[in-house]
């Protein structure tokens, strides 16, 4: 009688932890990349992770940079270039790591006949706006790098100033890990509207636009004292390559960041042609904002071309 009572719930239980097992091999879940809380910078990966997420290859190094761990400085025979950003040169937990543009930037850098070594450096993060950026440039430095490469999207030109308080309160920037693979899975499936914030991200006032682009001035500044090169690009989104194409207000203020650009000498890439001119541009998205491997190509290709090394 009583292995009648217990068979079911043994049952259970070893399709409970099969289950488990899978989505941790499998998924990757219950090991999601973790974010620490920063005043100046708002929030960084948590240094020295690596993880798989859904077939995706994610390392962090010790600086928090999605590349391989690093020295200070580059050996004497290496390049380094140092790319900033947000999720698109992040690369999130969609891209492999081999798929990601700085990857695919050293990869074609590589591939050059006068290339010598290269290392390409992403210091990124999901969401992160030009301040971010900066903030972490003051705090570790361009690592000996000989191009700076700030790449934003149009919607970065509107980020908010550094904040961290999403870590730990945003299911997307936990701060720690999930005790089992299934309790991730039902927090992330769960209805957001359910979630209760302990208290409202406080507003940011003014001109965000103005706070912004005085970022991007800020870090060409710290490229020309340590007399790398600096380059920023833009990506569009989706809806500006095609119908509906661009809101009046992406459209004011594309040309306010590009009078800006010109008015301080600022070399300036903007990947709107570039993206208009694909046979498919939409083949180039993932979603309305995030890069597939093809889009995260022809912005590695672009930007190889337009940056210039010399050892």
């Amino acid at each position: 009688m009583s292995w009648m009572i217990l068979l079911p719930l043994v049952i259970f239980l070893s399709l409970v932890g099969a289950l488990e097992l899978g989505l941790r091999l499998i998924l990757g879940l219950g090991n999601p990349l973790v974010y620490v809380a920063d005043d100046q910078i708002g929030y960084l990966l948590a240094p020295n992770q690596q993880t798989r997420r859904f077939g995706n290859r994610i390392a962090i190094n010790q600086y928090s940079m999605r590349s391989q761990p690093i020295a200070d400085r580059p050996a004497e025979d290496t390049s380094r270039i140092l790319l900033l950003g947000d999720s698109v040169a992040n690369g999130g937990w969609w891209t492999d790591q081999k798929d990601t543009i700085s990857e695919m930037l050293s990869q074609d850098w590589r591939s050059t006949p006068q290339s010598s070594a290269i290392e390409v450096l992403n210091a990124s993060a999901n969401s992160w706006g030009p301040r971010n950026e900066l903030a972490y440039l003051q705090r570790f430095g361009s690592f000996g790098a000989q191009a700076i490469v700030v790449l934003i999207n149009t919607d970065d030109l509107f980020a908010k100033a550094p904040s961290p308080w999403g870590v730990g309160r945003d299911r997307s920037y936990p701060n720690r890990k999930s005790p089992l693979a299934l309790m991730e899975l039902l927090d992330r499936y769960r209805d957001k509207g359910t979630q209760v914030p302990e208290s409202p991200e406080p507003p940011e006032e003014g001109d965000r636009v103005s706070l912004n682009l005085d970022a991007i001035q800020a870090m060409q500044s710290i490229a020309q004292q340590t007399s790398a090169q600096f380059l920023l690009a833009m990506t569009p989104l989706l809806r500006e390559i095609g119908h509906p194409g661009s809101r009046d207000y992406e459209i004011v203020v594309r040309q306010r960041l590009l009078d800006f650009t010109q008015v301080h000498g600022i070399p300036y890439l903007d990947f709107l042609p570039i993206f208009k001119s694909a046979s498919q541009p939409e083949t180039l998205y993932r979603d309305h904002i995030h890069l597939s491997p093809e889009g995260n190509r022809l912005v590695s290709h672009s930007l190889s071309q337009a940056i210039s090394l010399s050892n």
